[in-house]
């Protein structure tokens, strides 16, 4: 398990730091909303503040999501549980967990329908 510990803390890492470079772009783009007063909403050239705000914004939270996800994933690390599936409680295989370390479910419970 010290393997998988410690990819999923190279994992967080980057993902802190993804986090870090996204969050002082959303900074830059609100900032440099705030110095102009152009109608930028009813410009013709390009996309809009708002746009770019929003595009951003939405990178901000998939990180933060996928950051939650690999907290989880250490979690159970040292709880013992880290590669059973919470759907089922079969082992997650080797070959999801390889390409998804942070996989809560077997392929057989991610596939099925959510309602």
């Amino acid at each position: 398990m010290d393997e998988t510990r410690e990819r999923l803390a190279a994992e967080r890492e980057q993902l802190q730091q993804r986090l870090a470079s996204l969050t002082g772009d959303y900074d830059a783009v609100v900032a440099a909303s705030l110095d102009t007063n152009a109608d930028d909403e009813h410009d013709p050239e390009g996309t809009t503040i708002a746009f770019e705000r929003s595009q951003i914004g939405a990178l901000v939270k998939q990180v933060r999501d996928h950051l939650a996800e690999v907290d989880a994933a250490l979690q159970r690390v040292d709880a013992g549980t880290y590669g059973v599936c919470e759907g089922c409680g079969a082992a997650i295989g080797p070959d999801r967990l390889e390409a998804l370390p942070a996989a809560r479910l077997c392929i057989r419970c991610a596939a099925r329908p959510t309602g």
